[in-house]
């Protein structure tokens, strides 16, 4: 199947999807009318199948178009009378060059429209507009637009996931040049979807991603580089990678108020994401002027951020400053009062405002002295952008002598409360060794940080939309791209939703080696969870042989190191029975011990687990100890059997139901 025929094809599905939503809001309006609006995705589909089985040409609109054209030039030139044959020759070149540059700029033109819908789009009836003009825009050759419907096809937007063809149009923009392609082939050979599971192919196309600017295999490859992963462990190589990517998020974050993504972790499911809120309407916008000239100091610091920024919530149309809306038009002048009404009763954040208006002169003179003393007070309220402003003045040496010393103080201080600006020049002083001893390694870890900012971490959302929603293969393909480039919770999430086997895109016999790849690579980064789930898989055989020796190693980290009282537990268990170590009866009780400190949820296995050792012990002691010493040691195994020990636990439980029945019956 050609890539043409597949982009006409989600053409008309794309046009049918919008059809279909507005006969569904056509319907509701006619209601107390018999009207009725239908249209069959699947037969469109089905007809197009048909077609495209039969391998029919389909000429792009554009050129049928040209060639009408050029043919009624040829009619009008023979009803002149004009034979020249060189004169047609000549004619028909130029006519050639001049409809594909026509064609490319029309391509141009539906490119950008269709980003700008996408823009400003917020449902999505205007993405999928949005995508029938990128569609479009692919088919007359646009190289941006098609990438943009690879990516559709391969993340299932709207429903689309077609991984194969995704693939064949990633090759055919491979060939042209196209980095985002290369990358996007690198992540599928490394996986196994779609394609032959190569790593060393994978690590090529990343290579030429990263030379061709894709930032995502800049960062795949220093999440390798740090970790070793199909690579010799290499910081000094990573480092140079990350820092690419770091520069240019810093430089975003600079122009902007960049808001970190939510990261859902889907083996916490929580019902609810926080959602973004509207743009500030005008009456709410008159109530809470109202509210701030009455004196509310939380109000007045709202007031004073919307007109310095002109925005309200987390909307990224209005982060950059001096750009208003409708609602709160930017004002330095408003801004000023209402940050000075909050900073006049102490208020961090109307400080740090006032702060800002002198250090970059909006609606006041440049004063540097003002600026640091406003910096200062809010900082010392623990104003985290206020310590950062305060950091970067005494790093550039902006109205104070340069101090590297105090730079790294404040530049910690507000990295501690996540600025990312903050943590941005942090990994700068210890990639150079300004200020501080030279430590690749932190840096590395300060730039990963950084760069996982990136205008990428919207994945997160899509994909958990996609889990929520029952597309576990979109979500799936999302979650797992970024887990290679380095985010745990995407390891954790991709790892939990291969363990589930729900996922149709891979095989079902490699979803267990691939989900313990992942979760021990979350591991290594410091997930708890997945530590004990690493080492219940070897315990258990899942994804690699039962291996008691390594899955006691991971519980005895997840307990030593994060505390975890599962693997307290875990652990416990097998000091009891002697499973990869040494049998040890009273370390096992004192695991037992720990894990139920550690945890509530822990009290209930712990107290049956105590209870059996007890009354294992006691059977020991009668059956073994007390009587004659003509009777030789005999082990409950050979006894009872090799489930001895839920049969004792079961007797407990029934003892104790017994017992509370009796009491409160």
């Amino acid at each position: 199947m050609k890539p043409l025929f597949l982009l006409i094809e989600i053409l008309l599905i794309l046009g049918v999807t919008i059809k279909t939503i507005e006969a569904e809001k056509h319907s509701k309006k006619q209601k107390g009318r018999n009207v009725t609006t239908q249209v069959s995705v699947n037969k469109v589909k089905q007809d197009l199948s048909n077609i495209l089985e039969q391998g029919k040409p389909i000429n792009i609109i554009s050129k049928k178009e040209n060639l009408l054209e050029n043919k009624k030039n040829q009619h009008k030139l023979r009803r002149k009378g004009i034979r020249n044959k060189d004169l047609w020759k000549r004619n028909k070149d130029h006519l050639k060059p001049q409809a594909k540059n026509n064609s490319t700029e029309e391509g141009d033109q539906l490119f950008k429209t269709g980003i700008k819908i996408l823009q400003q789009s917020k449902s999505q009836k205007q993405k999928a507009e949005a995508y029938i003009f990128f569609a479009k825009a692919a088919d007359m050759g646009n190289l941006k637009a098609k990438e943009k419907m690879a990516d559709a096809l391969l993340f299932g937007n709207f429903g689309m996931q077609n991984i194969t063809a995704a693939i064949q149009l990633y090759e055919s923009l491979a060939k042209e040049g196209s980095y985002k392609a290369q990358n996007a082939l690198g992540f599928l050979s490394s996986y196994g979807i779609g394609m032959e599971y190569n790593q060393a192919k994978a690590l090529i196309y990343y290579t030429f991603g990263s030379a061709g600017g894709s930032m995502m295999s800049q960062m795949i490859l220093g999440y390798r580089y740090l970790s070793g992963i199909n690579v010799l462990q290499n910081c000094e190589v990573a480092l140079s990678h990350y820092k690419k990517v770091a520069d240019y998020i810093a430089d975003k974050l600079e122009k902007s108020e960049g808001i970190p993504v939510e990261k859902v972790r889907l083996t916490e499911r929580p019902e609810n994401l926080s959602s973004n809120s509207e743009i500030l309407d005008w009456d709410i916008y008159q109530y809470y002027k109202f509210l701030a000239e009455r004196g509310d100091v939380q109000i007045q610091v709202s007031l004073g951020q919307l007109h310095l920024i002109g925005r309200k919530g987390l909307d990224q149309d209005y982060y950059m400053y001096l750009e208003g809306n409708a609602a709160a038009p930017q004002n330095n002048a408003t801004a000023f009062k209402y940050f000075s009404m909050a900073a006049s009763k102490g208020n961090a954040i109307g400080l740090h405002g006032l702060g800002l208006l002198y250090f970059y002169g909006k609606g006041v003179p440049v004063n540097y002295a003002e600026a640091l003393k406003y910096f200062q007070k809010a900082a010392e309220k623990g104003w985290p952008n206020a310590q950062f402003q305060l950091g970067f003045m005494y790093y550039s040496g902006s109205g104070v002598w340069k101090d590297y010393k105090l730079a790294f103080k404040y530049f910690y201080l507000a990295s501690q409360s996540g600025q990312p600006l903050a943590i941005y020049y942090l990994a700068e002083m210890y990639a150079t060794g300004t200020g501080v001893l030279r430590s690749c390694r932190t840096a590395v870890e300060l730039y990963k940080g950084v760069c996982e900012l990136g205008h990428w971490a919207e994945s997160f959302l899509t994909a958990y939309f996609a889990y929520k929603n029952g597309d576990i293969d979109s979500s799936l393909v999302q979650y797992a791209l970024l887990a290679e480039m380095g985010y745990e919770v995407a390891q954790s999430n991709s790892a939990f939703i291969l363990e589930t086997k729900k996922a149709k895109i891979l095989e079902k016999e490699k979803m267990y080696p691939m989900a313990l790849l992942l979760w021990n690579r979350a591991a290594i980064q410091g997930n708890a969870f997945a530590r004990v789930k690493t080492g219940d898989y070897h315990y258990y055989g899942f994804g690699t042989k039962k291996d008691y020796h390594t899955a006691a190693t991971h519980y005895s980290i997840a307990a030593d190191k994060y505390h975890s009282a599962q693997a307290m537990f875990n652990l416990g268990y097998m000091y009891e029975h002697g499973l990869g170590i040494t049998k040890d009866i009273h370390l096992a009780r004192r695991l037992y011990d720990m894990a139920a400190q550690t945890s509530p949820d822990a009290h209930i296995p712990v107290f049956l687990a105590l209870m059996k050792l007890q009354t294992v012990h006691l059977l020991q002691d009668i059956l073994f100890f007390n009587f004659t010493k003509r009777w030789k040691w005999m082990t409950l195994d050979n006894t009872v059997g090799p489930y001895w020990d839920l049969f004792v636990i079961g007797l407990i439980v029934a003892v104790l139901i017994f017992l509370l029945k009796n009491r409160y019956g």
